[in-house]
């Protein structure tokens, strides 16, 4: 039997939709039960997994592959569930279903904006526009965090775009379902050998990120390529590094490396080492200074980002997750010891080292008693902070796991 996946624009009757097609015998999985299971499989944790995934690209993933790391889980949960007879998939980890898997129907479910407004207001949602313009956004940044652009609503995406405000919920259910049973995307065997494909890509690529690798995969009857998107100095090094790690996987028969086509540009292929600081917040309004400290703690496989006075820095604390800040004391509006009060009372496993050239006895107390967990001044030596900076992270991430 085929997979009904389901995106339905909000606003526009998608859970009456989905509930007509479990009427039909197709059992739903909710993305939260997929999210579980990916969540469990990685690591992150459920929350940091569901946050990852939300929203744009944080500024630290280059360094962590986080994203990515969730994606990969998220393909294996899914390549899992694909393989149960009449199945309804609902939103966007649909997009995660390769073309090749031609028994899944895809279905997209919208309408224009006056419609989906006045739908909103009479089932009483009072901040509909609001609503409606997150939600959108939030499909296309998943989107394009994929590689498929910015429009959602492309009907190059879907075999089946349901305009909702030119058809009733019941017209719409009914077309679904006579879709869904048509040949044309029975589980033939061609589409369980594709299914097998996409399920041993999703546990290689999931294997590789949890040794902090990030590379394309493809599988084809158990032969695999790996493609590296990213210069890399020592390249036949990594290729057996890689090569190390996939030929063990159940199912591997043969694997074969590549470069992709963004791999002569500047940016470097990075390892996740996951005892490495890599969500540290550098916060100075010294510009060429904290630009370069950023540079050569990046050098040592440090994942940094640079805010340049108090009131940024502690807004990137709203948006972002950093582990460990280096903070000036001197500073145009909020100062550094303010700075380190609004962190440590509303984030407090964010560990502050205090980096400082014009710090006093009473400084270094006053910080300290306030919870810095260093007080370093300028200018200061790249090891010394380096060390620091690693038992920080350390104790970051033990409060964390607490």
């Amino acid at each position: 039997m085929s997979v009904i996946s389901l995106v339905p624009a909000t606003f526009c009757y998608g859970d009456e939709i989905a509930a007509a097609c479990e009427r039909n015998g197709f059992k739903n999985v909710p993305l939260s039960e997929l999210i579980a299971k990916a969540a469990q499989s990685s690591g992150l944790g459920e929350a940091k997994f569901h946050n990852t995934l939300a929203g744009k690209t944080g500024v630290f993933n280059r360094f962590t592959h986080e994203r990515e790391r969730a994606i990969a889980h998220l393909r294996l949960a899914l390549a899992d569930a694909l393989a149960q007879d009449k199945l309804l998939l609902v939103g966007p980890v649909v997009f995660l279903i390769p073309e090749r898997i031609s028994h899944a129907l895809r279905v997209c479910l919208v309408a224009e904006n006056r419609f989906r407004l006045a739908l909103a207001e009479k089932s009483g949602e009072k901040n509909a526009a609001a609503l409606i313009a997150e939600s959108d956004r939030q499909l296309t940044d998943w989107l394009e965090s994929l590689g498929f652009g910015g429009d959602p609503w492309s009907a190059a995406l879907y075999d089946i775009v349901m305009p909702m405000d030119k058809t009733s919920p019941e017209g719409a259910a009914k077309l679904i379902l006579e879709k869904a049973a048509n040949e044309a995307v029975a589980r033939t065997l061609a589409a369980q050998s594709a299914l097998a494909d996409f399920r041993l890509a999703a546990q290689v690529e999931a294997n590789l990120a949890r040794e902090g690798h990030n590379v394309g995969v493809d599988a084809y009857q158990g032969a695999v390529t790996l493609t590296i998107n990213k210069n890399v100095l020592m390249l036949s090094r990594l290729e057996e590094e890689l090569r190390a790690i996939v030929e063990p996987v159940e199912g591997v028969k043969s694997v074969a490396t590549q470069v992709g086509k963004n791999f002569h540009q500047a940016d470097i292929y990075r390892k996740y080492d996951f005892e490495m600081p890599t969500k540290v917040l550098l916060v100075d309004d010294e510009r060429d200074f904290v630009q370069t400290l950023s540079e050569r703690l990046i050098m040592r496989d440090m994942g940094s980002a640079v805010a340049y006075d108090g009131e940024s820095a502690l807004n990137m604390i709203r948006d972002e997750e950093p582990e460990v800040m280096i903070l000036d004391l001197k500073m145009p509006g909020i100062d550094g010891i303010e700075v380190l009060k609004q962190v440590k009372s509303g984030n407090p496993d964010i560990e502050v080292i205090v980096l400082t050239g014009h710090g006093t006895e009473k400084d270094r107390d006053l910080c300290m008693q306030l919870g810095a967990f260093a007080f370093l001044n300028k200018p200061v030596d790249i090891q010394l902070l380096s060390q620091t900076l690693v038992a920080a992270n350390q104790k970051a991430r033990a409060k964390k796991q607490l």
